[in-house]
């Protein structure tokens, strides 16, 4: 037990470490050089390093965003919940959230090698949403009752149920953008992105993409995305900084002119996308090839499900369009529900979900319909995103539903609802 929880806790959840030893076998395997094997595996852990250190520049530009909305429009951090959190629920239930991810792990991997369908050979190689979601169906079935074999039953059928399901319903939408079908997504996007790319084959127009948008020679430097997504954050936050007036200031924990702070987060944010985007590139060229060696010899025709930024690339400028479109129509959504008293307790804006998840859902709505595919289904994904994390908040009201509030609004939230409508339908615990 000692060993699988050190190889769940130090491996499975460290994505640089994971990836790295998932090219080290396929390199191996393939019986590439010493220096090969050495060059391939150290390139992977160095790609996957730079990708998670963009994303944290990212997360951290947008939390001051974040707070800005809350105070802005009134809302309130309270849930008037009372949940254990999200820090006690791992504590107390740590081994049965390990033991799960490792069953699930080894059920999607059988299943990858002896299905008959190409659809569902893929290997889901996102450590840590692997832990994530094994953390939700833990919460979902103490929320139920249940505890011990019971307990890890119940997370561990619905954790390899959606690693299996999934990336598989994703992945023809992934071939679109991508051109090829050498990976999938394993992330908490795909309810979000299959809902933009089906209203992208609806209303939009493949012919008129996002990266074809027509730029002056005076605005060529508006092409780099870098540059733009750096002014874009800027403008944004100069915004809500000038609607927040004389609280600005206290709100984002800043002594600088709001102007200069603005500038200097916009710039944060263009910085964290390109050491993203530059991450991103790195790991694809090394762990697609090395993956080849693995489903050549072990796991015949299987590809990995990997993280949502490993599709950013092929279209940034719906990634940024997504992140904008989805933080208007989520705000708007909000302050709706807060008049209406829908839900008893608060619903925050959910800055990180809008960029990551409904970036990439932009991206698979560009793929189907172009520059108003983007735009329609990342529109209706914020909206979406609300009602999905709203829902979600009462299955997990003892234990981590101020985690959900923060981190929801996608498939977290989605199979949230499911698993915990099954469990009360069953009387599961009782």
């Amino acid at each position: 037990m000692k060993v699988i929880m050190f190889i769940i806790n130090q491996i499975f959840r460290e994505a640089p470490l994971f990836l790295s030893i998932i090219a080290l076998v396929g390199l191996l395997l393939q019986r590439k050089s010493a220096s090969e094997v050495f060059e391939g595996t150290f390139k992977t852990i160095i790609g996957v390093v730079i990708l998670t250190q963009g994303t944290n520049i990212l997360v951290s530009s947008m939390g001051p965003l974040g707070d800005g909305f809350t105070a802005l429009y009134g809302l309130s951090n309270e849930t008037a919940l009372h949940p254990i959190g999200s820090d006690n629920l791992i504590s107390q239930y740590g081994s049965q959230i390990g033991i799960t991810m490792l069953i699930a792990f080894l059920i999607n991997v059988c299943v990858a090698k002896f299905s008959k369908s190409k659809r569902f050979k893929h290997v889901f190689l996102t450590g840590h949403h692997l832990f994530w979601f094994a953390f939700v169906f833990v919460a979902v079935g103490v929320e139920a009752g249940l505890s011990g074999a019971s307990l890890i039953a119940f997370s561990s059928i619905f954790l390899a149920i959606y690693i299996v399901i999934a990336p598989a319903i994703i992945r023809p939408y992934v071939k679109n953008v991508t051109g090829d079908d050498s990976f999938t997504l394993g992330h908490p996007t795909v309810i979000l992105s299959l809902v933009s790319g089906l209203l992208g084959k609806v209303f939009g127009n493949k012919e008129h993409s996002t990266e074809d948008l027509e730029i002056s020679d005076k605005w060529d430097f508006l092409r780099e995305i870098t540059i733009t997504s750096s002014l874009v954050m800027f403008i944004v936050y100069l915004v809500v900084g000038a609607l927040l007036g004389g609280k600005a200031s206290e709100i984002f924990a800043t002594d600088k002119n709001i102007a200069i702070y603005a500038l200097m987060e916009g710039v944060l944010f263009g910085a964290g996308l390109t050491v993203l985007l530059a991450g991103v590139r790195m790991m694809l060229a090394e762990i697609i090839p090395a993956f080849k060696g693995i489903s050549d010899k072990l796991i015949p025709d299987a590809i990995p499900a990997l993280d949502c930024p490993i599709i950013f690339p092929y279209a940034p400028n719906a990634v940024l369009i997504g992140f904008i479109v989805s933080m208007i129509t989520s705000i708007i959504t909000i302050i709706i529900l807060g008049k209406t008293g829908l839900f008893p307790y608060a619903i925050l804006p959910l800055t990180i979900t809008c960029f990551f998840e409904i970036g990439t859902a932009a991206v698979i709505g560009n793929g189907t319909g172009g520059l108003r595919g983007a735009v329609i289904g990342s529109a209706v994904a914020g909206v979406l995103m609300i009602f999905l994390v709203g829902f979600s908040i009462p299955f997990l009201t003892k234990t981590v539903s101020d985690w959900i509030v923060i981190f929801g609004g996608n498939d977290f939230s989605l199979w949230t609802i499911i698993s915990g409508g099954i469990a009360k339908l069953f009387g599961l615990g009782v």
